[in-house]
């Protein structure tokens, strides 16, 4: 079954992450069918506008830490020490590049999130052009805490560097009111009118030519680019790799593994546990 689907609906490309028994979560495929579908919508001339969501109860719980992180043995997540920098970075901004289509599609996006878009799940949705979010939703990126750094940056472009830093040293997720009043998102709407608010929108933006839409989006996205976009991107995604493998982030997946990633992320979460008592993963571990 495909984990992104796509369909047009007059001139609305519709893409649906589409792994709904796992709220979504991210895995090897979902990026790589995800940057298949943008392009779709982008080599369609009949399509003017984009609306990305997700299938079931979340946009996307981000990573699938179950596979990721609870995993016994080693992973591209997690290399055995002394781990490759440059291994880690080329996977992960490969999964970057990807969410960023969305950002570098000619066409413009507008990401219609309910339920969660927390870790993972919340770069892929900064990476649109616009926001839509259920006043119930909620919004974080958690991993900051352990284990993560949200490598697309967009935290930054979007709410500049303080409430950027408010966000990203706490790892708090916020209410869809909240993001919108920080600036995060354009709107929130109760849940029950989030389609119909999202729909309104697309249909706007869909009246208006093509050329016309491609010009604006490149106007602005320059700017952001000009703002060293691409730096940032290269430094966050190197970061990340570096949490991982810290002694805190090892500890984060030994306490995982033997654990469950459901209690190590509550710990995590709740600050309850001390991840600076490091004990190495080998692969004989």
């Amino acid at each position: 079954m495909p984990k992104v689907l796509y369909e047009r609906d007059g001139r609305i490309a519709r893409i649906t992450l589409n792994r709904p028994e796992v709220l979504n979560a991210i895995d090897d495929d979902m990026p790589r069918e995800l940057a298949a579908a943008v392009e779709r919508a982008d080599a369609d001339e009949t399509v003017h506008v984009i609306v990305l969501a997700g299938a079931g109860r979340a946009f996307c719980a981000g990573y699938d830490l179950t596979r990721y992180a609870q995993g016994a043995a080693p992973d591209r997540y997690t290399q055995d020490m002394p781990w490759d920098p440059m291994k880690d970075y080329a996977f992960m901004m490969r999964n970057t590049e990807r969410f960023m289509s969305l950002f570098r599609s000619k066409r413009p996006v507008i990401c219609k999130v309910h339920g969660f878009a927390v870790a993972g799940g919340s770069d892929i949705a900064l990476c649109a052009d616009i926001i839509i979010m259920a006043d119930d939703a909620r919004i974080g990126y958690m991993p900051v805490r352990v284990w993560g750094c949200p490598t697309t940056a967009m935290w930054l472009y979007r709410l500049g560097a303080e409430r950027a830093k408010r966000m990203l040293f706490t790892g708090d997720k916020i209410d869809g009111r909240e993001a919108e009043r920080l600036g995060l998102v354009l709107k929130s709407v109760p849940a029950l009118q989030l389609d119909g608010e999202v729909d309104a929108l697309a249909r706007r933006i869909a009246s208006v030519p093509q050329n016309q839409l491609m010009m604006q989006k490149l106007m602005v996205n320059q700017a952001l680019a000009n703002m060293g976009l691409n730096t940032t991107q290269m430094i966050a995604t190197l970061f990340d790799g570096i949490t991982r493998h810290s002694p805190e982030g090892l500890n984060f997946k030994r306490r995982a593994r033997e654990e469950g990633w459901k209690r190590a992320v509550e710990e995590r979460d709740q600050g309850s546990f001390d991840w600076t008592r490091y004990t190495p993963i080998t692969g004989s571990d």
